[in-house]
C-alpha cells in the first residue's frame, strides 16, 4: 500500500520533501492525540489531589509502556528529556563523577558520531578523561573487533551510534555488546536515527543507555528519551545536570509536557505496529531513487547492505553538493549534512572518517524519506542532476 500526506497542505507547500532523517512529519494519530491534550485536557501529572492532574499521570504512564515496548525495556527505565541531545548530555556527563571516583577516567566512541555525543565528550576530555574514537571503514561501518582492541580497565564508557544520520549505515551494535560481555563498561547508544526502524539490536539487555528523540519517528518534536537499563538490578550511577523538582528519578526534573509525552507515546505504538508496511514502503522509495539514478555516474556513501531502508548519500564527479541542492529545490528538498550543524556548513567529519576523497565530500547529498512520503518526481530529479555533469 502507498501512503501519502494525510493534509494535503503539506505537499501544496512546494517541493517534496527528502530530508525526513533531520525532522520528519507527524503522523495523523499523533497530531490528534497532541492536539487533544493541547485543547481539550489540562493538568499536572504531579498533582495527586485532583481527577486532571491523575489523568495526566495515568496517560503519561502508558505513554512510558509504549516506548519502553520499542526496544523491551521496563517501564521505569525510561526517562523523558527533550530529545537525544539531552539524552546523550545525560548518559555521558552524568556519568562523569562516577568514574572520576572510581578510578576510570576512560571512554570509547566513534569518529563519526554526532555532535550531540563528540561535544559531551570533549568537555570530559577538559575534564581529565580520554577519549578514543574509532574510525570507520569505507562502508561506514566501524569495526567491533576495533572497539574492543580499544577497551581498558579503566575504561568507563562505550557510546556508539546505532545508524549513522549522514550515511544511514547501521553499527554493529550486536557485535559491540557480544564482545563487552565480560567488560564493566557503559554501553551508550545513540538511537535518533533507527529506534522504531530497526528493532531488534535496541531490545540486547547489554546495552545500558538509549538516546532517543520523537521527532525521528512522527512524533512531536522537542521530546525524547533516555532508556537506563538495570544491570544486576543496578541503574546506571547516573547524577542528574540540573536541579529542582525532583521529576523523572531526580535526573531530569521539571514539569512534565504531558502533550509532548502523550504524542511521543502514540509514534512510539504506531512505530511497533505499523514496522514492517513502513520498511515496505521506504523500501519501494529506495528502489525508485536508485532506478532514477542509476544512468547517472553517481558514487554512493555507506554499504548498501547496512543502510536503512529511508537513506541514500551519493555524490556526482565533479560536482558541488550546493549546486544540486539549488538545481533540485523547485522539485525535492534535500540536504547536505547533519541538520545541526548545516548553518555553518563544513566538510562532513562522518564522510572524512571514512576516508572518502574530498571531491566525493564535498559532492556528497543525503536523500531522507518516510512511509508518508508522497509520489516523487524521480525523472526530474535525474534530468536536473544530469544538466550539472
Amino acid at each position: 500500500m502507498k501512503h501519502t500526506f494525510a493534509s494535503p497542505s503539506i505537499q501544496k507547500l512546494g517541493p517534496v520533501y527528502l530530508d525526513c532523517n533531520a525532522t520528519a512529519p507527524m503522523e495523523p494519530a499523533v497530531r490528534d492525540a497532541l492536539v487533544r491534550w493541547l485543547t481539550e485536557e489540562i493538568g499536572n501529572a504531579g498533582s495527586r489531589t485532583h481527577e486532571y492532574g491523575l489523568r495526566a499521570k495515568r496517560a503519561i504512564q502508558v505513554a512510558r509502556e509504549r516506548v519502553a515496548a520499542v526496544v523491551d525495556a521496563k517501564v521505569d527505565e525510561v526517562l523523558f528529556t527533550s530529545g537525544a541531545t539531552e539524552s546523550n548530555n545525560i548518559a555521558i556527563l552524568g556519568l562523569a563523577p562516577y568514574g572520576k571516583d572510581a578510578g576510570r577516567r576512560h571512554i570509547v566512541s566513534t569518529a563519526i558520531e554526532h555532535k550531540a555525543v563528540l561535544e559531551p565528550l570533549e568537555e570530559l576530555e577538559r575534564r581529565g578523561f580520554e577519549v578514543t574514537l574509532v574510525k570507520p571503514d569505507p562502508s561506514g561501518a566501524v569495526n567491533a573487533a576495533v572497539i574492543r582492541d580499544t577497551l581498558r580497565p579503566d575504561t568507563l564508557l562505550v557510546s556508539v551510534m546505532h545508524a549513522n544520520n549522514e550515511t544511514g549505515v547501521l553499527q554493529p551494535i550486536t557485535e559491540i555488546a557480544e564482545l563487552l560481555a565480560d567488560h564493566d563498561a557503559y554501553l551508550h547508544v545513540d538511537a535518533a536515527q533507527g529506534y522504531g526502524k530497526e528493532l531488534a539490536s535496541l531490545r540486547l539487555k547489554r546495552i545500558d543507555l538509549i538516546s532517543v528523540s520523537s521527532h525521528k519517528i512522527y512524533g512531536p518534536v522537542g521530546i525524547g528519551a533516555l532508556i537506563a537499563r538495570r544491570r544486576s538490578f543496578k541503574k546506571p550511577p547516573l547524577v542528574p545536570l540540573a536541579f529542582g523538582g525532583g521529576q523523572e528519578r531526580g535526573l531530569r526534573p521539571g514539569t512534565l509536557p504531558a502533550p509532548l509525552i502523550i504524542g511521543f507515546g502514540v509514534a512510539a505504538k504506531r512505530a511497533l505496529a505499523d514496522h514492517r508496511t513502513r520498511q515496505d514502503r521506504c523500501y519501494e522509495i529506495r528502489r525508485d531513487a536508485l532506478a532514477a539514478l542509476a544512468p547517472l555516474t553517481v558514487r554512493f556513501h555507506g554499504d548498501s547492505d547496512r543502510v536503512l531502508a529511508h537513506v541514500i548519500n551519493f555524490s556526482i564527479p565533479g560536482v558541488d553538493s550546493e549546486a544540486v541542492i539549488i538545481a533540485l529545490k523547485t522539485v525535492a528538498a534535500v540536504s547536505n549534512g547533519s541538520a545541526c550543524t548545516s548553518q555553518r556548513y563544513s566538510p562532513s567529519h562522518v564522510l572524512e572518517a571514512m576516508d572518502l576523497p574530498n571531491e566525493a565530500i564535498t559532492g556528497a547529498v543525503r536523500l531522507s524519506w518516510c512511509h508518508m512520503t508522497p509520489e516523487v518526481d524521480w525523472h526530474k530529479i535525474s534530468q536536473l542532476a544530469a544538466s550539472l555533469t
